[in-house]
């Protein structure tokens, strides 16, 4: 799977997490995924939780619109964007269109 897909009027977005980071900020592209890096530890879903606050507030989008899909336990995962537009998260997140 891309990056970033369109899936009817959302957008899934591939991630790589990396908890208990001295800074939350995104960190570029690891393989076929976004590498962002969140400084909550992975304990109890605050790591999850603070992906999603991350990826709102960068996005300009209510923190309902960002749901995890995939990956709750793991590194990897799979975040629908609820209601954008693919260039919009792509611009937003320094990605290239195709991505």
């Amino acid at each position: 799977m891309p990056v970033l897909a369109q899936r009817g009027g959302d957008v899934l977005l591939a991630v790589r997490l990396q908890p208990r980071a001295a800074r939350t900020e995104l960190a570029g592209l690891h393989g076929d995924a976004l590498k962002i890096r969140v400084a909550a530890p992975p304990v109890e879903g605050a790591a999850n939780d603070a992906l999603c606050a991350f990826l709102a507030q960068r996005l300009r989008i209510a923190p309902s619109r960002v749901r995890l899909e995939r990956g709750a336990a793991a590194r990897a995962k799979l975040v629908r964007l609820q209601g954008v537009a693919i260039a919009a998260v792509a611009a937003c997140l320094g990605l290239p269109a195709s991505a």
